[in-house]
């Protein structure tokens, strides 16, 4: 469901890659304390958000989804001191076929989310709806990555 500004009733899908011991809590503390998000917002747990490779990503549009959000571990990675560092690299990569795709690399979003970060979660989530919901009509093409 890539934006269409003609539907009144557009819903942008964003896929969120969220990690298993430091953004996933702070998702499902989110749910506890009934915080509100858009429905439309879809998560994957992954390890590491250093281990994200960007097929996944172009994927994530290719199926239909209009924005992609890393929640990484940020400097609290179990498994290693360079996470941000990696995972700033794997965004910048899909960042750049995204753009010789024709889609808009905005759809891509990263922060670090801990795990008691669950505000700061929702915030990320309803800015960056509001932020899809203004972008022009992108169509993703078949990925050969």
């Amino acid at each position: 469901m890539i934006n269409d500004k003609l539907n009144e009733n557009y819903t942008p899908k964003i896929l969120v890659f969220s990690t298993e011991k430091i953004s996933d809590p702070a998702i499902d503390l989110a749910g506890l304390l009934k915080l509100h998000y858009p429905p439309t917002v879809y998560t994957i747990s992954v390890p590491c958000s250093s281990g994200i490779k960007p097929r996944w990503i172009l994927h994530a549009f290719e199926k239909g989804f209009d924005g992609v959000f890393i929640a990484a571990d940020g400097s609290d990675c179990p498994y290693g001191p360079t996470c941000t560092e990696n995972t700033g690299k794997i965004v910048a990569s899909a960042q750049d076929i995204m753009k010789e795709k024709g889609i808009n690399p905005a759809r891509l979003k990263m922060a670090a989310i801990c795990s008691v970060c669950a505000e700061a979660f929702v915030k990320h989530m309803n800015n960056f709806y509001q932020e899809l919901v203004k972008m022009e009509n992108v169509k993703a093409q078949p990925s050969e990555y």
